[in-house]
């Protein structure tokens, strides 16, 4: 493979303007090519395998592409190689392929393949197919990324804001969760408004979308207040 065929981004460049890649792995050299002849011109990149271990050896990139697979490869069959990048789901799998078992295709769209495509494939459908699948491709690249930026936010949190946060997000009021974590009101107030402003989070509603996302248990009821510690209240005047 040509090493000026991988996707790559500029310093400050986000995945959205990177130029999606169709990925293809297919051990047919005269497919391959006129795949390249037919993909090239629709204006994405272009990276071309001749085996699935040839496909693993490259690194992973988070960026738009998906892939366009054979079923009979090499090494590995088109099925294994699925199996095993499973976990991509910035990926969408499109099999290309010669292989017209019904077992074959159910395999592959119950393992959840985009599209399972027969060849010869007629040019405006493949193309068509492939722009659906980066289309979904550069969905799950943005909530991925989104993702990451509200975990770093959450990391930010100090332990008890942290557990003001499970607390507020499990339905307890302000004077609750003072009873529950044993220091006042008031310093609870402080410790909600950080954690707040660190999340980025407008509402309670807000905060508790945010806590799906990065699926974070609910706090449990406690039967029994903790007593107030008193060394948190010197700190009051400094925290409101």
């Amino acid at each position: 493979m040509n090493s000026s065929e991988h996707a790559s981004r500029r310093p400050g460049q986000s995945t959205s303007e990177v130029t999606p890649t169709v990925l293809i792995v297919d051990g047919d050299v005269s497919v391959r090519k006129s795949l390249e002849l037919l993909i090239r011109p629709a204006g994405w990149r272009l990276e071309t395998f001749v085996s699935a271990r040839e496909f693993l050896a490259c690194p992973r990139r988070s960026a738009p592409r998906c892939l366009v697979l054979d079923v009979a490869l090499p090494d590995l069959n088109g099925l294994d190689l699925q199996k095993l990048v499973a976990d991509r789901t910035e990926m969408p799998v499109i099999f290309l392929t010669a292989c017209r078992d019904v077992s074959m295709t159910v395999e592959a769209m119950k393992a959840g393949a985009f599209e399972f495509l027969a060849k010869p494939c007629r040019d405006d459908l493949l193309l068509g197919t492939v722009r659906q699948a980066i289309e979904l491709s550069q969905t799950e690249v943005k909530r991925q990324a989104a993702l990451v930026a509200l975990r770093t936010r959450y990391a930010s949190l100090s332990p008890r804001e942290r557990e003001v946060m499970a607390l507020v997000i499990s339905g307890r009021l302000n004077k609750q969760v003072a009873g529950e974590l044993g220091i006042s009101e008031i310093t609870v107030k402080a410790h909600r408004g950080r954690m707040m402003r660190k999340m980025r989070a407008g509402s309670v509603a807000d905060l508790v979308n945010m806590a799906i996302r990065l699926r974070l248990p609910l706090a449990p009821f406690r039967r029994t207040p903790q007593p107030i510690d008193r060394s948190m209240l010197a700190l009051e005047s400094g925290l409101a």
